[in-house]
């Protein structure tokens, strides 16, 4: 089960015509009370799309009634035409459901640049509005088939729940096959809870979140315009949430949706796992990290099963993490377990390392503090090139 496992959530996901393959590409996901309470984090590059645009204004009173996703285009940098279609997206499902406008929230993804046909989008708004009103809305089939609605490039539906032990539940689903990088990623995540929170509480929980989580996938490099991750609380299981003991489900909910996306990121062969340890501060192990992450010579060593420590060093110290505080000379390596550095000079033979399996980790020690962060990336593959020479095609 997904958005549909905690209480006071239904979903739906149809087929609207938008995709050039066919099949689901608009998702519907209502928030049936007592509490409309949400927090949103939206991307951070300041070109954004018309739907995150729309929806930071829905954002202001902390209050979601529903939120509608559409794959098959992002309707970005499409004008005025485009924020028209946002607005009356959400016109349409507030008719439908009989709710405010403005307590919709919008998503899309897909291609940047083209007008999607707002016709289209109000008919398959309509027909998922029809699913809602059925008693299957609530099923684990309707919030798959919403997972599955917002899929663009992405092999599969990202999925996952949680049960405390106190009776509250959270669920989630999430989209995004590339473009994963810092300020999130192409993503689109909808996590829904029954726990009795306040949108302030919310707001602190999903940014504690996914700072450790989304904030810390970077499969390319890459920001995209789009990127929206949204919790709405019900409130249905009448119980209310330590903040403490709901941020921790909530981070290994998005840890699990996290490598769910590493794991399908376009073209990969490889999921890396970087960790840097004993940095001066946290911040520094994750700058350091990311420089590492960001490397095309390292990632195209490691999709050759190429143990190239060498590389690992030299994008350490690369103006990315200029402002980390560490000895160049004094830098420890370890590749699948196998330490082929120490102190910066060679340590095991390189040949050790066995680079065959999927999962690849590096871990680089800074001797410089006591702080650690790990960061997830893929390699650099062909695959990853042919499928994004093509995407628009």
């Amino acid at each position: 089960m997904s958005v549909t496992a905690p209480a006071g959530f239904i979903a739906a996901g149809v087929t609207a015509g938008l995709k050039k393959s066919g099949g689901l590409d608009l998702a519907l996901v209502q928030n049936l009370g007592p509490l409309q309470n949400a927090a949103t984090v939206f991307t951070s590059n300041r070109c954004k799309a018309n739907p995150v645009l729309w929806s930071e204004q829905v954002m202001r009173d902390g209050r979601v009634s529903a939120i509608v996703l559409n794959s098959g285009g992002a309707n970005c940098y499409t004008g005025k035409i485009g924020f028209q279609t946002t607005h009356a997206t959400a016109e349409a499902v507030a008719e439908a459901l009989q709710v405010s406008a403005g307590d919709v929230l919008v998503c899309s993804t897909g291609l940047i640049g083209d007008q999607l046909p707002l016709g289209k989008l109000t008919a398959g708004v309509q027909e998922a509005a029809a699913v809602l009103a059925t008693d299957a809305a609530a099923s684990a089939d309707a919030g798959l088939a919403a997972a599955q609605a917002i899929m663009t490039t992405d092999t599969r539906p990202k999925l996952s729940s949680h049960r405390s032990p106190t009776g509250w539940s959270i669920g989630g689903m999430a989209k995004g096959a590339g473009m994963l990088a810092p300020g999130l990623a192409t993503m689109l995540v909808v996590i829904t809870t029954d726990a009795v929170l306040s949108s302030p509480q919310l707001d602190v929980a999903l940014r504690a979140a996914t700072r450790v989580t989304f904030d810390r996938l970077d499969s390319d490099g890459c920001m995209s315009t789009n990127d929206t991750v949204s919790l709405l609380a019900s409130g249905a299981s009448g119980l209310d949430a330590d903040l403490t003991e709901f941020t921790d489900a909530l981070i290994a909910l998005c840890t699990d949706l996290t490598l769910q996306l590493q794991e399908d990121a376009e073209g990969a062969a490889h999921d890396v796992a970087i960790t840097v340890q004993n940095a001066g501060s946290e911040d520094e192990a994750v700058r350091v990290a990311r420089a590492v992450s960001r490397s095309n010579l390292f990632k195209a060593a490691i999709y050759g099963n190429d143990p190239n420590w060498g590389r690992v060093l030299a994008a350490v110290g690369t103006v990315d993490a200029a402002d980390a505080a560490f000895d160049p000379y004094g830098i420890d390596v370890a590749i699948n377990g196998v330490q082929v550095c120490t102190a910066g000079e060679p340590d095991q033979p390189r040949e050790l390392v066995d680079l065959k399996p999927r999962a690849v980790s590096v871990v680089i020690d800074l001797h410089e503090g006591s702080a650690a962060a790990t960061l997830w990336t893929n390699d650099l593959t062909h695959d990853y090139v042919e499928e994004n020479s093509a995407y628009s095609s």
